[in-house]
């Protein structure tokens, strides 16, 4: 488990336009990732 202040794995994950790397998107700018529980679900 990752705590505060870790930096996050490097994954591949479907997203809205295609496939998100997040390798890749860190060879071209500074990335914040940012998730959040499912709709209508405890959390």
């Amino acid at each position: 488990m990752l705590s505060v202040g870790d930096k996050a794995p490097f994954f591949k994950a479907a997203g809205s336009e295609g496939e998100v790397d997040l390798a890749a998107l860190l060879e071209s700018k500074p990335v914040v990732l940012y998730f959040f529980p499912r709709a209508l679900t405890p959390g």
